[in-house]
């Protein structure tokens, strides 16, 4: 914030005052001008200003009648009233991330690539889809997967990739393939792998709750008008 100058002004001298200041300062003779000691013009450096002729101007900082409406919060005490000049980076606010007025997606995993699938709904639970997506701030839509019973991986991962659970007590380790969790839980297949591409932390277990999966193609967010989730990545789809 700019401060007030006080009772000081700045002055421009004329050309007959700067004949006089010049005679004045010939030799080694020193004198205070608003307040500071000017040394003497040296006679290898060129000291001539081109002044204006006219009388001379005066400015005060009191004065806030010359300055602009707009400018005149510079010069005051508090920028209450004013805009922050010092943070001019964008960066959302509360309004601008209300969960009531976010996008709901759906998309069906009927034969579709776990990770693909995986990957483009983190996407758009995080926000990056967006051009006011940032880091620290929940900006992403709400996701809706049907059919989780039916997506599909790649390979031999159905009977070589595992998931490991562990109940707290010594040797409760529990590890099961691929076909097994679909067989018995089909829904956690889905909400694990979009759950490692979240943020660990805070912000990621609330982003976690903006995912809904359910088995079938029935789903209690009718009310919420989802639209069809967009998905540029061509080879989601398994050929079968």
């Amino acid at each position: 914030m700019a401060l007030l100058c006080g009772s000081s002004s700045v002055a421009f001298l004329s050309s007959s005052a700067k004949s006089s200041y010049t005679s004045s300062h010939n030799g080694n003779a020193k004198k205070a001008f608003l307040g500071f000691q000017l040394p003497s013009p040296k006679p290898s450096i060129s000291t001539n200003l081109r002044l204006n002729s006219r009388a001379s101007s005066q400015v005060r900082c009191q004065d806030l009648s010359i300055v602009p409406k707009d400018e005149r919060w510079m010069f005051e005490e508090s920028e209450i009233n004013g805009p922050d000049i010092w943070n001019k980076t964008w960066y959302p606010k509360a309004a601008d991330h209300v969960n009531t007025d976010k996008t709901w997606y759906i998309v069906d995993a009927t034969d579709k690539i776990l990770g693909r699938l995986a990957s483009t709904i983190a996407i758009y639970i995080r926000g990056k889809n967006l051009a006011t997506y940032t880091p620290s701030v929940d900006m992403g839509a709400f996701v809706i997967v049907v059919n989780a019973e039916k997506v599909a991986v790649s390979g031999k991962k159905r009977t070589q990739k595992l998931y490991r659970r562990h109940s707290g007590r010594p040797g409760g380790m529990k590890v099961e393939t691929f076909a097994q969790l679909q067989a018995r839980i089909p829904e956690r297949i889905i909400e694990h792998a979009v759950r490692g591409m979240l943020p660990k932390g805070r912000l990621g277990r609330q982003l976690f709750n903006h995912l809904k999966v359910y088995v079938g193609p029935d789903h209690p967010h009718q009310a919420q008008k989802p639209i069809e989730l967009p998905i540029r990545d061509k080879r989601i789809q398994l050929l079968r």
